[in-house]
């Protein structure tokens, strides 16, 4: 494990940052009008404790390892890479992917290795990359978000590619078929167990500073197919008015009893979710968000974000904001203002997912084409007292920063090193 426990330690050099940007700038302060005073303020009061965060994705290698079958050593090396480059850019905290398909970044006695260490799934990459990650994530003050995706079992439909052990091929009742890949089908009750139980043995073994989901709960709907839970439903459907909300309890119980299991292993432990940008529009539901775009998380991924907020079954959101300022059917600028409305008063912490991925992208809108994009973000979002930081996918965007939009982000919002949140 880390040498540096969970949340307490020090980052001395962000510290040390912190104290040389206060001598710094004490003595101008008089120089300021009051807008400019105010804004100070409000900039050393979030400066001194905020989010920053990167994701850093395993699966299909989309950040890391760069290809599989790289050596151990060679392993060990990027990732200490990306962590140096989370440090240069002056974030704080690094997500990372360590169960990216029914598969783990550590020797799990409930799942095989991930096949993105080796390209095999099931072969020992002779290390441990999680606990390596957790203790070189501490060394470097960084925090080491443990990041697990619960349903998502393999990017194909073929079983007998998974390892000959590998529960899937154990128990094929627990197996959709949809979209071209393989499920767990989240409304069989031991399946709900299983995943906790192989999420969790990373928490009990590990020094890790949260528990990361991402926005993938029932899969996103595939156009002319249907996610066959029919004999699930029928088991256990009975009590609902409908299927939609059968599976919408089926995620809350998902979410509520690993957050509770969480607490019972460690009460300090945090538990956070990114879900999809939309929970609701306004024209479906008047509580939702004034967005006309069609896609909805509650609806279609059966994910009730804003419920798992108010219920406080989770620490931290970080709702994926994906769109530019003044794109018309989900605009940031409209989105940021009712997520800090929903965690108002809640106790839950508000983090914005950036698109980073998508500057300097030729294949999106003029608006990504421009270095201030994301810096604009965080310009509007600070005038919103409930967001405490934001997250960007991903590492390789944050080493890359094609169009400089990243380094525009540092720049303009990232003077010193600052510490996380909790």
């Amino acid at each position: 494990m880390g040498p540096i426990g969970r949340r307490g330690f020090v980052a001395g050099t962000a510290l040390a940052a912190l104290s040389a940007a206060d001598a710094v700038g004490a003595p101008g302060a008089a120089g300021l009008d009051r807008a400019d005073m105010t804004a100070s303020i409000r900039n050393k009061r979030k400066a001194a404790s905020e989010f920053r965060g990167m994701w850093l994705a395993t699966i299909a290698n989309v950040d890391w390892p760069s290809s599989p079958g790289l050596t151990a050593d060679r392993q060990r090396a990027e990732l200490r890479a990306h962590l140096d480059m989370a440090v240069e850019r002056r974030l704080n905290s690094v997500i990372l992917q360590v169960r990216p398909s029914a598969d783990a970044l550590w020797p799990s006695p409930h799942e095989p290795w991930a096949e993105c260490l080796t390209g095999v799934q099931g072969r020992d990459p002779g290390w441990d990359p999680l606990g390596t990650a957790v203790e070189e994530a501490h060394k470097r003050g960084l925090e080491l978000h443990a990041w697990f995706n619960p349903y998502r079992v393999a990017n194909h439909t073929d079983l007998s590619r998974l390892t000959t052990t590998h529960p899937a091929r154990r128990n094929p009742r627990w197996i959709v078929t949809y979209g071209g890949k393989l499920y767990y089908n989240p409304g069989l009750p031991e399946v709900r167990r299983f995943v906790q139980d192989a999420m969790l043995d990373a928490v009990r073994r590990y020094d890790i500073d949260a528990v990361h989901w991402d926005d993938y709960f029932y899969p996103y709907p595939v156009a002319g197919e249907v996610f066959d839970d029919d004999d699930a439903y029928e088991e256990y459907g009975g009590d609902f008015a409908s299927r939609a909300a059968w599976r919408r309890n089926n995620v809350d119980l998902l979410v509520s009893e690993t957050a509770a299991r969480i607490k019972e292993i460690d009460a300090q432990q945090i538990f956070g979710i990114s879900p999809f940008g939309i929970w609701r529009n306004v024209f479906t539901d008047p509580a939702g968000s004034d967005t006309p775009m069609g896609f909805q998380s509650y609806d279609d991924l059966y994910a009730d974000s804003r419920k798992w907020i108010r219920e406080g079954w989770i620490d931290y959101v970080i709702p994926q904001l994906y769109w530019n300022i003044g794109f018309a059917t989900a605009d940031y600028a409209t989105l940021v203002p009712w997520w800090d409305a929903v965690v108002r008063g809640t106790g839950v912490d508000l983090y914005i997912g950036e698109a980073l991925y998508k500057c300097g992208d030729l294949t999106q809108t003029t608006a990504w084409q421009d270095p201030q994009e994301l810096s604009r973000h965080l310009t509007l979002a600070d005038d919103y007292a409930g967001v405490g930081g934001h997250c960007f996918f991903s590492a390789s965007q944050v080493t890359s920063d094609r169009i400089g939009a990243m380094a525009a982000v540092v720049a303009d919002h990232y003077p010193t090193a600052v510490l996380p949140p909790r």
